[in-house]
């Protein structure tokens, strides 16, 4: 500690906000890797009224204030010697700081995307073709089932249709969504 006392106050101050934010970083990111962190900067950490905006993030989280410290203190530490005018260091620091927090909204944004959305919406079916696995009767006088490949899986869906009975085996082809699991179908 000796050491940090005998430095000009402002890089003493960069010294103790980089030390301990430096340490609380480097937990964050083994927690994250081990899974045991499950934040990651989308929650707010205060109780406001942020539903009705569209924002991906929140700005004011421990993760953004440590993010921004880390920036901010070791600028600081690195351009101490290199900047002598010290207003100009601090806005140096202050954004990079901020840069530290853009590139994390970055980052996970670009993780953000690499979610996929593999719900099944029966409007997803309209115009596909598949093949009918139970008999459809005639005249949709009663139901039968098809089966249709949709994002690399098959759907079993009850199917009905306004022509001839279709055979078991049949390719159709999906012309209408009638309900919630039912669709109209034609031979192909």
């Amino acid at each position: 500690m000796d050491a940090l006392n005998n430095l000009e106050p402002l890089l003493r101050v960069f010294w103790y906000l980089a030390i301990p934010v430096s340490l609380v970083f480097i937990i964050q990111t083994i927690m994250t890797f081990i899974g045991a962190d499950s934040g990651d900067g989308i929650d707010a950490d205060f109780d406001g009224d942020l539903d009705h905006a569209n924002a991906p993030f929140q700005l004011f989280s421990f993760r953004n204030l440590i993010n921004f410290l880390l920036g901010f203190s070791w600028t600081g530490i690195s351009f101490y010697s290199l900047i002598t005018n010290k207003p100009i260091l601090i806005i140096l620091s202050v954004v990079i700081g901020v840069a530290f927090i853009l590139i994390f909204f970055a980052i996970i944004r670009q993780i953000q995307k690499l979610a996929e959305d593999n719900s099944f919406k029966i409007e997803s079916l309209l115009h596909r073709s598949g093949s009918v696995y139970l008999r459809i009767p005639e005249k949709r006088t009663g139901m039968g089932k098809i089966q249709v490949s949709i994002n690399g899986s098959f759907r079993e869906v009850d199917a009905i249709t306004n022509d001839d009975q279709i055979a078991s085996g049949a390719a159709i082809k999906i012309v209408k969504i009638e309900s919630n699991n039912l669709v109209l179908v034609e031979k192909i």
